[in-house]
């Protein structure tokens, strides 16, 4: 509901009011930000040094060797959330190795940049990549972008380095400008101990869109059981989040569905793909067969449905599969008829607040 002034002789008045308050509003916002900003960065410096020191202390404790970080994981991620599993132990420990002395650590910049910068394999390039990040006030978007066109080793090499400097402002000024990007960062969720970090990111009508297609494959009564919402899967550099997962105990194997707002790209179709390989690799059991994944795009001028597979799982999704899973054709019917009414309910809903 929009905010109405109320009616005053000098209309400039609540104006500069709202504007007034706006500015103090994001102001607060930006300092909680940076200082949570702070005390996680250096938490994940201590934890990492800890880890190291630890390692390092004698034979006995070496003796842990893979069992160390696997144990602290399980414990840590148990009581305080994903945040603190044995992968980002990993990175945690990592990010000590790189950066072992913490006053030459710059408190501007977020975990997720120092994430980044750890996969630098340089010392001087990961060096001058956090000096620039920060003086630069670089997203994280903005520093994997330097760090992966080269940068610095293309600066260090060009005899014009005016021109190479424009050309990376400009592949900056074709990222999408939102004011810090890592504020919806999933990682700095964990750390506060959100649950769902990841179900926080999404939009309104996602969020209802996921909520109703849930509900309905449930309902279908064909061997659906859900197993997760906004469930991660990580590789060595990223973490995805897949909007839902299901197993189906008639087919025995996972569902991944993933839900697009807006028009169904070929990066969409590749990233499903991945899901599903990544699954496999990491949570198909031994007498799973192979994961499928359905990729949904609801977008207003078309509803797409895209079942993913591993290419030599194709006969049998033709064979088996497709006598269990809903049919595209009911998906796509669901998804239009869920969109319509929670639209038809936000406009009726909008309609009631301007009238009062």
């Amino acid at each position: 509901m929009t905010l109405k002034p109320p009616a005053t002789p000098n209309d400039q008045a609540p104006h500069s009011l709202l504007d007034a308050l706006r500015g103090l509003i994001a102001q607060a916002r930006q300092q909680v930000l940076r200082h949570v900003d702070q005390v996680q960065v250096q938490t994940c410096w201590q934890i990492g040094r800890h880890i190291v020191e630890f390692e390092q202390c004698g034979q006995a404790r070496a003796g842990y060797g893979k069992r160390l970080l696997p144990q602290l994981g399980q414990v840590l991620a148990q009581e305080f959330g994903k945040g603190f599993d044995e992968r980002n132990l990993r990175h945690m420990r990592a990010f000590f190795q790189c950066f072992p002395i913490w006053n030459a650590v710059r408190s501007e910049l977020s975990w997720t940049h120092y994430r980044v910068l750890a996969r630098v394999e340089s010392e001087e390039a990961r060096l001058w990549y956090m000096q620039e990040a920060a003086a630069q006030n670089w997203s994280t978007r903005a520093l994997e972008r330097q760090i992966g066109t080269l940068y610095y080793e293309r600066l260090l090499l060009s005899q014009d380095k005016a021109a190479v400097e424009a050309e990376a402002q400009d592949n900056l000024a074709a990222l999408p400008q939102s004011p810090r990007a890592f504020v919806r960062d999933p990682v700095m969720l964990e750390f506060l101990g959100l649950p769902d970090a990841g179900k926080l990111l999404e939009s309104s009508l996602e969020q209802a869109l996921m909520d109703k297609l849930q509900a309905f494959l449930l309902e279908l009564g064909k061997g659906f059981a859900f197993v997760a919402r906004q469930q991660r899967i990580s590789t060595e550099s990223k973490d995805f989040f897949i909007d839902l997962v299901f197993y189906n105990y008639l087919l025995k194997c996972f569902v991944l569905i993933d839900l697009k707002t807006g028009e169904l790209t070929h990066q969409d179709i590749g990233q499903m793909d991945m899901y599903v390989r990544l699954y496999d690799d990491q949570r198909r059991g031994d007498g799973d067969n192979p994961t499928v994944g359905i990729l949904l795009c609801g977008s207003k001028d078309q509803s797409v449905v895209r079942y993913s597979v591993l290419h030599e799982s194709e006969q049998l999704f033709a064979s088996k599969y497709r006598l269990v899973l809903p049919s595209e054709d009911e998906l796509r019917q669901e998804l239009e008829r869920d969109r319509e009414a929670l639209e038809a309910r936000a406009e009726s809903e909008t309609t009631k607040d301007n009238n009062e």
